[in-house]
């Protein structure tokens, strides 16, 4: 039962490192563990935390915990996971299958290659730029600077390993990179640019997450998730301040 363990806390670190709600990752831990043979699961997830003890009929106990870090969003991983807890609930399998069936994941689970996402954060900024009341010429302005914020992400991220802060720094590019626009004379001003890339950093799914946490009764994880929310909004209100209190703003 030990190995299971820890198998299954695995499947539930992995789930959490993909953007999962707390409610359903300690749903499907609890669920693994039962059809595995624990009679009893007692299991405490916050977004950076797992703890999980298991009690079988010889009254023998086992308890795991895993610090969590790094959680991001990998949607088309995630659903694979949740297949194979489901796979699990179904039919037990052993330690050892399942750590294959968990390597099959990693690996068969590819990434978007990095043009991609340029490109998707591209047409994320200029739609949004459109839809806030901005011209065809800041929305092609919008699309050449979202390509680039996406580059700032992926430099910051590595670089710093610090997400509140990396969000500062991409919002203060952006903000730079619309004054040059507005300096150079292609638009007459840069709020719509400004707001439509600003979009593509607002933590969206985070917040989503951490009402849901909150409607299903996972307090203590809904109130992180949400002050982190804040923290990285503000990070990105932050970023925009410090280019206007550095620069003076740039006049047309």
């Amino acid at each position: 039962m030990k190995d299971l363990l820890g198998c299954v806390m695995d499947i539930g670190e992995q789930m959490l490192l993909c953007g999962a709600e707390v409610h359903r990752v300690e749903d499907s831990v609890k669920r693994m563990c039962t059809a595995l043979g624990a009679a009893q699961v007692d299991i405490f997830i916050i977004t950076s935390s797992m703890v999980a003890t298991v009690q079988i009929d010889d009254d023998t106990t086992y308890t795991q915990s895993r610090r969590v870090e790094n959680v991001g969003t990998d949607i088309e991983k995630l659903h694979k996971l949740n297949n194979l807890s489901r796979a699990i609930c179904k039919k037990p399998m052993t330690a050892t299958e399942i750590q294959t069936e968990l390597s099959n994941i990693s690996l068969t689970t590819k990434r978007y290659p990095f043009w991609i996402e340029c490109i998707s954060y591209a047409i994320i900024a200029g739609s949004f730029t459109l839809f806030f009341g901005g011209n065809w010429i800041e929305a092609l302005l919008s699309l050449l600077i979202g390509a680039l914020i996406r580059f700032v992400v992926s430099l910051t991220e590595n670089m710093l390993g610090n997400k509140i802060l990396a969000k500062c720094l991409c919002s203060f590019s952006a903000s730079a990179l619309a004054f040059l626009c507005l300096r150079i004379g292609w638009v007459d001003s840069v709020d719509m640019i400004i707001v439509g890339n600003i979009m593509t950093l607002i933590p969206g799914i985070g917040l989503t997450n951490a009402v849901r946490d909150l409607f299903t009764g996972d307090s203590i994880a809904g109130l992180l998730r949400s002050i982190e929310a804040v923290l990285v909004a503000l990070a990105i209100a932050a970023g925009y301040f410090l280019f206007i209190f550095l620069t003076g703003g740039v006049d047309a």
